[in-house]
């Protein structure tokens, strides 16, 4: 797990390990960045399927509910089939683009 670190966002890059042992290292050292917004870059792996980013849910939600933005990149997974309740894009640009207007829109109170 790579974590790398720009303004207000938290980039983490999963190169080797499942999307449960990523969830629980995250779940462990949430502390560490519960106030930036957080990109979960799964575009090392090559076999991520929705299963994959279902592990992410609960963390996702719980940040989500803190106002910050939680994205999940990977350019494998069939976007249409993945959960409503997650943010899935398939480039690091468009998870910048998509905290990008959240923050506008919760510094416009929507």
């Amino acid at each position: 797990m790579i974590i790398d670190k720009r303004d207000n966002i938290s980039i983490i890059t999963q190169e080797k390990a499942t999307s449960i042992e990523l969830v629980k290292k995250i779940q462990a050292l949430y502390p560490k960045f519960k106030n930036n917004n957080i990109v979960v870059a799964l575009t090392p792996l090559l076999d991520v399927g929705v299963k994959d980013v279902v592990e992410f849910l609960a963390i996702s939600k719980t940040h989500r509910a803190s106002n910050q933005s939680f994205v999940i990149v990977s350019s494998k997974i069939d976007l249409d089939t993945a959960p409503e309740e997650l943010v899935v894009v398939p480039t690091i640009q468009e998870a910048f683009d998509i905290i990008e207007m959240e923050e506008m829109e919760r510094d416009l109170g929507l």
